[in-house]
Formats: structure tokens, C-alpha cells, sequence
């Protein structure tokens, strides 16, 4: 062969592989927001508008967790008017005197100081202010939820990054055993050992590998935009994972499931069946005497231009016990009552459900923990395997021991053997993660 063809030839691979690799290295010099997975919980946990909503509920809930709210404190109210006033004055007295005229001018004024207590009303503050501790404490599990929920979401879209650039891996080096596999050939062709059909394949098969590398790196950019999503960041942002997924095998199905009643959202739904608990013992207060005291402080001034009365003014305290005891209306009381009744069985049913979805969730979950990390050990065998199959096929082939055929497969069977490794050891990981936020132990 014309050592300008053969020269032409090797210049066209090599300009090819620095194609290939261009998009990768160019990744990398882009990249420039490094983040190891404690740094990313860390950021969304600052970011996440989920939390920031669940604390401010639990802010708002804590304001209101208060004996004024529920009506357990004094009232007092000031009043105060001035009155300016002109009128025609007619009276008649039965003195025989008469009073006429017209235009008199007049002045009313008013001030008030009152304050009111209540004394009883069937317990209803004191089951008022209970109710509102209770929402505080729900709000307090709805934000450690969302805490949970929120770092379970960050893991597994984390790993879920660290999988797919795995991926990019495997196909990479399936892609250097390609480009040496389109060496060799090259170099036997040049001695007169190969022919066009055995170059033109090698060819054809590292192209579709270039392709499908491209491919697996946008699914790659997808993941990092998802994860930027969940940190509340720019997904403009170029994002750099250099990580691997090691997997907890310490888990026990047993102490998981002892810990579901410890979950968040479990105890949110049992402080919902005590809030509805409480709201029918307001109800039923409802329907008992209310008691308050009252006392004033009282001022008055009238004055009059003409008439009987000229000046009158008033100034004292004074002070009263009212009661006031419901007697009918129509039922209204006692069917609100039932209604309290019903909606804290159904907040007792809610609870159970919680508990039943999680306990399965948690069997199911376990289940594929565990048949994950048996296949896990088995599948990094085979892929270590494998990737020695493929360097000694190689070797055979330099050596003209192998066909093409048997670097093609041993190439599938180490591509294969890695997508499977990278797959169980995500769903391993993925199932810890749910486990451990059922279980209410993510950190």
C-alpha cells in the first residue's frame, strides 16, 4: 500500500478520536461547579422553596399557638366620641313654664374604658389552646417530612448523575478497545493482512459507539439539570460529579418497620387525630353556660344650650357578671358535634392507611434491597471479568489469535456486564435511600 494512503488512513482516525473525545473534553474544562453529595443536601436544604414554605407554616403556627387566640385572656376596649349638635327646643313643663328656641347649641361627649374575662365556657379555651399546640407540633412534622423527602430527592437524583456518567465510562473504554481494534486493523491492512470489509466494520462500529457516547451524554446533562432543579440553582450551570455509589448493607427489615411510627408523616397524621379530638370538645363546650366578668370605667357629658337639662355629667365604674346559656338552635350544636365526631374517625382511618402504605412500601423496598446486593456481588464478578475478557481478546487479536467476531462480543459482553453492574448498584442505593426516609433516619 502507498505509505501516503496508509498516512492519510491513520491521520483520519486520529482526527476522528479527537472528535470523539472533544465533547468530553470540553465537558470537563467547562465544567466548574464541583459538588460532593453533602454539599448538594446542604445546598437544598437552604434553597428548596418546599421548605422555606413548611417552615413559614410552623413560624405561623407557633404565632398562633397563644391562650389570646384561643380566648383565655382579658379584653379591654376604650371608646371615645364627641358629639357637636344644634337644634329647635319646644318644652312645655307642668310648671305652666314654656321653653322655646331655636338654635341651641348642644355638646355630647362619651369615653369608655371596659375589660371582660371570660370565666367558663365549658372548657372550650382550654381545649382551644391544646388544638393550637397540637398544629404547631403537625407543623413541626410536616417541615421534618419535607426535610426528609427533600434529601431523599437529592440522593437519588445525585446517584442518579453519578449512573449516568458511569455509563459515559463504560462506553468509553468500549470505545478505546474499538479505536485498537481499528489499529490493528489498519496495521495488518498495511501489510497486506486485512482487507476494506474488516476496516470499513471496525469503522462502522466505533461511529455507532461515538453515537451512542453522545447519546449517554445528554441523558448525563438531563440528570445534572434535574438535580440543579431540586438545588434550587441555575441549570445554566455546569456541574462536575466525580463520585460512585457505595451502598449500606447494614439494614434490617425488622428495625425499619419498628421505626414507621416514628415517621414524620405518621406522627403528622397522629396529630391530626388530636386536633380533631379537641375540636369536639370545642363543640360540645359549645352547648355549656358561658360565663364572663365585666367592669367599665364610664364617662359621660352632656351639655345644652337651652332646655330643662343644661349640664349633665356622669363619671364612675362599674362592674357585671354576665351569663349566657344556649338554649335552642335548631340542633346546630349537636350536629357540628357529630360531624367533629366523624371527621376524627376518618383521621384515625387516614393514619392507618399511612402506616399500611408505608409497612408495604418498606417490605417491597426491602425485598428489592436485598435481591440488589445479592445480584451485586455476582455482577461486579462478571463485569470484572469481563473487562479482562476484552484486553486479553484484544491481545489475542493483536497476536492474530481472535477474529473480529470474538473482539466484537467480548466487547458487548463487557458493555453489557456494565450497564448491569451500574443498574443493580443504583437500585440498591435508591432503595436504601427509601428506606432510610421511611424510616425517618436520612441525615
Amino acid at each position: 500500500m502507498n505509505p501516503l494512503t496508509i498516512l492519510s488512513a491513520r491521520l483520519k482516525v486520529i482526527f476522528f478520536f479527537i472528535l470523539l473525545s472533544a465533547p468530553a473534553f470540553s465537558q470537563q474544562a467547562a465544567d466548574s461547579l464541583r459538588m460532593t453529595l453533602d454539599e448538594a443536601i446542604a445546598i437544598a436544604l437552604k434553597n428548596s422553596y418546599e421548605i422555606q414554605i413548611a417552615k413559614n407554616n410552623l413560624d405561623a403556627n407557633a404565632i398562633m399557638n397563644n391562650y389570646g387566640v384561643a380566648g383565655g385572656l382579658p379584653l379591654i376596649a376604650g371608646t371615645l366620641s364627641n358629639t357637636e349638635q344644634i337644634t329647635d327646643v319646644n318644652q312645655k313643663l307642668n310648671t305652666g313654664v314654656e321653653i322655646s328656641r331655636k338654635g341651641a347649641v348642644g355638646n355630647n361627649t362619651q369615653a369608655n374604658i371596659s375589660a371582660g374575662i371570660l370565666l367558663y365556657n365549658g372548657n372550650r379555651v382550654v381545649s382551644t389552646k391544646k388544638r393550637l399546640g397540637e398544629q404547631e407540633k403537625q407543623s413541626a412534622e410536616v417541615l421534618n417530612s419535607q426535610v426528609q423527602n427533600t434529601i431523599a430527592q437529592v440522593m437519588t437524583s445525585y446517584y442518579d448523575v453519578v449512573r449516568q456518567l458511569s455509563y459515559v465510562n463504560t462506553l468509553r473504554t468500549s470505545i478505546t478497545a474499538s479505536q485498537q481494534r481499528l489499529d490493528i486493523l489498519q496495521v495488518r491492512k498495511a501489510a497486506g493482512m486485512a482487507n476494506n470489509a474488516d476496516i470499513f466494520q471496525a469503522q462502522i462500529d466505533l461511529n455507532t459507539l461515538a453515537q451512542t457516547l453522545q447519546d449517554q451524554q445528554m441523558v448525563a446533562q438531563v440528570a445534572k439539570t434535574e438535580l440543579l432543579r431540586l438545588l434550587t440553582l441555575d441549570i445554566k450551570s455546569n456541574l462536575a460529579i466525580r463520585d460512585t455509589i457505595t451502598v449500606d448493607q447494614t439494614l434490617q427489615i425488622t428495625s425499619i418497620l419498628e421505626r414507621i411510627t416514628v415517621n414524620a408523616d405518621v406522627k403528622a397524621a397522629d396529630h391530626q387525630i388530636r386536633i380533631n379530638e379537641l375540636i369536639v370538645k370545642e363543640t360540645l363546650a359549645q352547648r355549656y353556660p358561658s360565663i364572663r366578668l365585666n367592669t367599665a370605667y364610664n364617662f359621660s357629658r352632656n351639655q345644652s344650650g337651652a332646655g330643662l337639662t343644661l349640664l349633665n355629667r356622669t363619671v364612675g365604674p362599674n362592674a357585671s357578671i354576665s351569663v349566657a346559656l344556649p338554649i335552642y338552635n335548631g340542633g346546630i350544636f349537636k350536629r357540628q358535634q357529630r360531624v367533629a365526631e366523624i371527621n376524627t374517625t376518618n383521621a384515625e382511618i387516614q393514619r392507618n392507611s399511612v402506616v399500611r402504605d408505608y409497612n408495604a412500601g418498606a417490605v417491597k423496598m426491602f425485598q428489592t434491597y436485598a435481591s440488589s446486593l445479592q445480584q451485586l456481588e455476582i455482577q461486579k464478578e462478571n463485569y470484572k471479568l469481563s473487562k479482562q475478557l476484552l484486553d486479553l481478546t484484544l491481545q489475542r487479536f493483536q497476536l492474530i489469535q481472535a477474529t473480529i467476531i470474538d473482539v466484537r462480543e467480548a466487547q458487548r459482553s463487557f458493555e453489557d456486564a456494565g450497564y448491569r453492574m451500574i443498574n443493580i448498584n443504583y437500585a440498591a442505593k435508591a432503595a436504601e435511600i427509601e428506606l432510610k426516609r421511611l424510616s425517618n433516619t436520612l441525615q
